[in-house]
């Protein structure tokens, strides 16, 4: 049986980082995006993730804590529910507040949901997301 020391062991002897190769964890996304600046923007001013890339394609992005990395893409249409993906965040108003500022629309503002607080944005590009926090 291998232990959690061990599995942290193969992974970054294989060159993965623990935070990222966590077995079932949600640990990369491929976002489409019109324009990469614009939607960096967005995720930054929003939720906090961190972007990266030259000035004209800021295209790489990671949350706050490292356990999930990803890139805008061009190659696809914007998602709509089918899949609908909850980023956890803190002060979700002030989170909603800032979406229309930065180019996305509020679908469903903050509502509660049992002890939670839960909203529905869209970011430039039209992609849907749900955020929500501990009430």
């Amino acid at each position: 049986m291998m232990t959690t020391s061990d599995t942290q062991h193969s992974q970054k002897s294989n060159g993965v980082d623990p935070q990222l190769g966590r077995p079932g964890g949600l640990t990369y996304l491929e976002i489409p995006a019109a324009d990469f600046n614009r939607s960096a923007a967005f995720y930054a001013a929003v939720l906090g993730w961190k972007t990266r890339g030259d000035a004209a394609d800021m295209s790489r992005f990671s949350d706050p804590a490292g356990y999930l990395i990803g890139r805008f893409v061009r190659d696809r249409s914007a998602s709509r529910p089918g899949l609908l993906p909850f980023i956890y965040i803190n002060q979700i108003a002030d989170a909603v507040n800032r979406v229309a500022q930065h180019g996305g629309e509020v679908v469903k503002p903050p509502y509660a949901e049992g002890n939670l607080l839960v909203a529905i944005v869209r970011d430039p590009a039209g992609n849907t997301i749900g955020l929500w926090e501990a009430a």
